[in-house]
């Protein structure tokens, strides 16, 4: 990647696949050269969220990288998810992309204090969520 270009990187679940998963990721694209996602393993989904993922890991992956507006897509294991220091390392990112329900938490707080610590320049932009529509909303319906 060339030098001074914006590397975006975001991750999630993103089970059962819907327009707002979509608009989150033609947000980021729109403020990054490059978009990198991370798609969070099957274990953590179970382990972490404490929920069934209804399509797995790989499926969830492949369906993301369909997507034009993503430039790469990758499965990342809990630490990676947690852990933005390593996702970092892993995925050299200069902007990172969060949901805005996770400004100000305890987590991101962390994660902000550790990049600055370490004297690393990454943008972490907050980007709000498609209103009427979530994963959790879609599985509540399909039990009705």
């Amino acid at each position: 990647m060339e030098k001074g270009k914006k590397i975006g990187y975001t991750c999630g679940v993103y089970d059962l696949f819907h327009v707002g998963h979509l608009n989150l990721f033609e947000r980021c694209k729109k403020l990054c050269d490059y978009l990198i996602v991370g798609v969070c393993d099957d274990d953590y989904v179970v382990n972490v969220k404490g929920k069934n993922p209804v399509i797995n890991q790989t499926d969830r992956a492949r369906i993301v990288n369909a997507l034009k507006v993503v430039d790469e897509v990758a499965i990342i294991n809990t630490e990676e998810t947690i852990d933005k220091m390593l996702a970092l390392n892993k995925f050299n990112y200069n902007v990172l992309f969060v949901g805005d329900d996770w400004k100000g938490t305890e987590r991101f707080n962390a994660t902000e204090k550790q990049f600055k610590e370490n004297g690393i320049d990454v943008e972490i932009v907050f980007l709000p969520y498609t209103k009427g529509v979530s994963t959790s909303q879609l599985r509540d319906d399909l039990k009705k």
